[in-house]
């Protein structure tokens, strides 16, 4: 069985974890419009912080669904799990998360 050398392994694991704060970073942006905050940029990085408790990207997820419906918002659990899926995918496909040759 191939396995990737260490470094390679490293170098994937960094950039997936920066995919998935950038997709967290985007998810937070969405919320905070949808709620009408002022300060779109802080409650984002709260979002980013979040991924970093434990559960992560299921931390994320319980979050922002609880903001949102604390703010009076009808999004569902499942929109908020798609929005995160879709923002991951734009993340993992910007230059400089993708792996080179």
């Amino acid at each position: 069985m191939d396995s990737l050398p260490s470094s390679d392994f490293d170098a994937a694991d960094r950039l997936e974890t920066r995919a998935q704060a950038r997709a967290s970073l985007m998810l937070g942006e969405w919320a905070a419009r949808l709620m009408g905050l002022k300060d779109v940029d802080a409650y984002a990085q709260v979002v980013v912080r979040t991924g970093a408790e434990p559960g992560g990207e299921e931390a994320i997820l319980r979050r922002v669904s609880h903001d949102l419906a604390d703010s009076g918002l009808a999004v569902g659990a499942a929109e908020v799990a798609a929005r995160h899926a879709e923002f991951l995918a734009q993340a993992r496909s910007r230059p400089g998360l993708t792996p080179g040759p």
